[in-house]
Formats: C-alpha cells, structure tokens, sequence
C-alpha cells in the first residue's frame, strides 16, 4: 500500500518508488510472479492481471526499468534538445536567420527530467496496485522450484518470469576506475557540459549520444575497434553516417583499441593503439558505450533448478528456463536489447506461460533504429544475408526538407518474398513500420509496390524501392511479349 499522500517527496519517486511504500501479504498461490519491473515485467504483469490473473510484480530498485530511468526517455529528450540547437544554427539555408544560439546545459537537463517525470505515472506503483497487481519492493530470490522470497515473505507461483534487465558492459582495462567513466546509466547525472568528451563504442548509443553532445556544444571523440560506425548495419548507412558526424564536428577514432586509461586532475587519457601505433585522447570526461550484458546474478537460481552458461540464462525457442515453470524476458532473455522486444517478448511468455501455448520468438519480427541524425533502421535479415537487392534514394519530399543523403533498402528473395530492409532517413524509424508489418504477415513485396501513398510523402521511397524489383522482372523476353501484345491491339 502507498504511503501517506500528504507526506511531500520527490515527484518522480512518488511514481516508481513511493517512499514508506509496505509490500503486501501473499494470499495464495500466483499465477505469475514477474521478478523485475522494466518494460519486460511490466508489460507481463498488466496483461497477467488483466486476463485475471493473480500477479505479483517485483522490483529492487524502482519501477520503469531502463528505459524511463537512463534509456529511451531520457536519452531521447536530449537527442530532441541536441536537434533543436542543430536547426537553430542551420536555419539559414532556408532563409531564416537565428542570431546567437545558445545552449544552456542546465535547463537541457531539466527538460530531460521533466520527459521523464511526464512519462513515469504511466509506470507507478499505485497503477499496478489499482489494476490488480501485488507490488513488492526488494531483493528477489529463489527458495524453491515454484517459490521465490522478497522482504522475508515467500510468494509461491505457478509461473515466474525473469525481467531483471541489463547493465552496460565495462571493460578490463588499466586506469578505468581512476577516470570515473560515465556509462547510459550515468551520463545523464551531468550537470555541466563537457568541452570535451570521449567516446568509446560506435554502436547505436556511442553514435546516438555522440552526436548529440557535440551538437549541444561538446568537443567529441568517437572511438570504435571495427573499422566503421555501426558495425552490425548496412556498410552503406554506416558510411553516411560517418560522414555526418565527421561534418558536425565528431572526430572518428576507427579500427582503434582501447589499451588503458590515465588520470590526472580533471583530464581523463585514453591511450589507443590505431594502425599498429600508440596515440593518446585526452577530455574532461568518458562514456563507455560497449553494449550490455544480462543480469542474472544474486537470485538463488539454482534453488529453482534454473541454469546459466556464460552469464546468460539456458532458454528454449519458448523463453522457458530449464525449469519449465520459469520464463525470462526482455534483456534478460539476452537477445534484443531494446524497449519494443521486451514488450514482445513478454507478450510471448504470457502466451506460452498461461495459456500452453508454444510461439517461438525466433518467429518475432524485431526491428531496430538508432536515434542519430539521419535515423539507420532495419528489419528482417541482416545486411549480407542471400538475396536481391533493391534500393532507392529518399524521395521528393527529403530534397524539399533539405534533408540531405539517404536510402531504402529491400532484401528480396524468389518470388518476391520480401526479406528485409535498411532504411537511412530522418524519418527512418517510422518507415520501417510497414516494412515490419509486412514480414510479421508474410506479405510479398509486390504489395508495398502496388499501394498507393500520398504525394509528397516519406513513404514515397519504400514504394520507389518496390518499384525497381517490379521493373526487374520486366526481362528482354517479357519486354518483347509485351511490345508483341501492344503491337496487336494497335
């Protein structure tokens, strides 16, 4: 139950974790006890109470997991701030003229706090508690097979599921703890700009926040062991990408090793060996963006029966542990980490887990994107997988929005059966939308080049894409038929 509402406390805590909150007392056996309250556990825990379902949901930190706290809403506050700054400044090629752009850090930051606190009773305590949902507060771990203990109460369940989310992952390396590296967790704790920042990571959230920062006025250095950004896309987005971080300033440290860390006073080094050689990167701050890992640990799994190789939970196409009463979903599952595929894949558990289902989430669709400027989405099979492919420049409606270099991209196999997509444009995480749909109902490209899109529209270049696989197939020998037909009925 809450605490008393006439006690002032923090707005945002309020929500996830309202102080002198008391865990309920079990009553009976659970039809799902949800062990983490980020997108994963809260997406299962509403949709188990509303089917009817007796929950309980379990959190030892706050609820709305990474995303309301360090990641999608915060990140993308200052993505939003960082664009706005960029338009400001080149508002001029479209005759407009912004005299003294300032950024203010602070009240950047306070906007980011603001999106956060807006977002948060969407995932408040009270919510659940009013929809059914036995909200428990503490550490979670397994006492048994179908019993997990939080707060000194033992809950008892039918069904469990993992949710426990990721960290980022920090490296090995000599001096890191002295130069006090910020990670997404961190990074939005800063209250002051740093004139310069280095990088290390050129993945979705190195580029995202690499670009932002310099666009907020930070001097940054983009470092990345593979020889391009964006290492798991399509060679060509990550070229274009490069290309407009280097034009906004970014300095690109590609196919570079981070070998140690050095301190001294404010200024952090990292010493990189690039092309066989020594060099050394100095700022007055780091961000480690190296990816994640799944956390798994300090559950008591093994009281469960439940297996982990390798940091990760042994799971079956179904998401079930090895203890079949057990689920895992969202980073903890260990595949996509992203918001979206949490909510999936906590869909998929509570069909499997409640209702005998058997749905594999290798069937699951799950597109990506990365936030910078242009946006680089993708869906489907990767970007050297087998088949044709077709691809058109962004449509009339970009070059009128000055919106400059860009592309959609089709991955095709026999008879048309559409295999997947990357899409480089500013608008690219909206496009790939239909492009997603269109796989999760095994529709053909032929159906994306015969619809008809509005005129000028973004989408104009997903149907342009489709249309170079429909003249394709108009080989000699067709084109010959019909020049025949059309001669006849002349």
């Amino acid at each position: 139950m809450p605490a008393d509402p006439s006690t002032p406390v923090d707005p945002f805590l309020a929500h996830v974790r309202p102080p002198g909150w008391v865990n309920p007392t079990p009553s009976g056996r659970y039809n799902l006890v949800a062990i983490g309250a980020g997108a994963a556990g809260l997406v299962a825990a509403m949709g188990a109470a509303g089917l009817g379902g007796r929950v309980a949901l379990i959190e030892r930190v706050a609820l709305g997991g990474d995303c309301l706290h360090t990641g999608c809403v915060p990140s993308k506050a200052l993505l939003r701030a960082a664009k706005a700054a960029h338009e400001a400044r080149n508002a001029a090629r479209f005759g407009v003229h912004v005299d003294g752009v300032r950024v203010d850090f602070a009240e950047v930051m306070a906007g980011v706090r603001a999106a956060r606190l807006a977002l948060a009773p969407h995932d408040s305590a009270r919510r659940f508690a009013e929809a059914g949902v036995d909200v428990y507060f503490g550490a979670a771990r397994f006492v048994g097979p179908d019993a997990v203990e939080v707060g000194g109460q033992t809950l008892r369940f039918a069904r469990a599921l993992i949710a426990t989310g990721s960290r980022p992952l920090r490296p090995d390396l000599p001096g890191l703890d002295d130069a006090a590296p910020f990670t997404s967790e961190t990074i939005f704790d800063l209250e002051a700009l740093p004139c310069r920042l280095i990088v290390l990571g050129a993945g979705p959230v190195g580029t995202e926040l690499a670009q932002a920062f310099a666009r907020l006025g930070s001097s940054v250095t983009l470092v990345e062991r593979a020889p391009r950004v964006l290492p798991r896309d399509d060679p060509d987005a990550s070229a274009i990408l490069a290309a407009r971080l280097a034009e906004e300033g970014v300095t690109l440290a590609l196919q570079a090793e981070a070998l140690r860390f050095e301190a001294q006073g404010d200024q952090k080094t990292v010493v990189l060996r690039q092309e066989g050689e020594e060099r050394r990167v100095s700022g007055d701050a780091v961000l480690l963006a190296l990816g994640r890992e799944p956390v798994v640990e300090g559950l008591a799994l093994e009281a469960a029966g439940v297996q982990v190789e390798g940091g990760r939970l042994v799971l079956d196409a179904q998401l079930r542990t090895t203890n079949p009463r057990i689920y895992a979903a969202g980073d903890a599952a260990g595949r996509w980490n992203f918001t979206h595929a949490a909510d999936a894949t906590a869909r998929l558990v509570l069909r499997n887990a409640l209702f005998f289902g058997r749905a594999r989430a290798d069937d699951l669709v799950i597109p990506w994107t990365t936030w910078t400027d242009p946006e680089v989405a993708h869906v489907g099979a990767p970007p050297d997988a087998p088949g044709r492919v077709f691809t058109a420049p962004l449509g009339d409606r970009s070059t009128l929005d000055g919106q400059g270099e860009g592309f959609v991209r089709l991955r095709v196999g026999p008879g048309g059966r559409l295999l997947g997509a990357t899409i480089v444009a500013p608008q690219a995480g909206d496009l790939v939308a239909p492009i997603s749909l269109a796989l999760a109902q095994g529709l053909g490209v032929g159906a994306l080049a015969d619809v008809v899109l509005p005129y000028p529209s973004h989408a104009d270049a997903l149907r342009a894409a489709a249309g170079q696989w429909q003249r394709a197939r108009l080989t000699p020998r067709v084109a010959w038929l019909f020049e025949r037909l059309l001669a006849w009925r002349r």
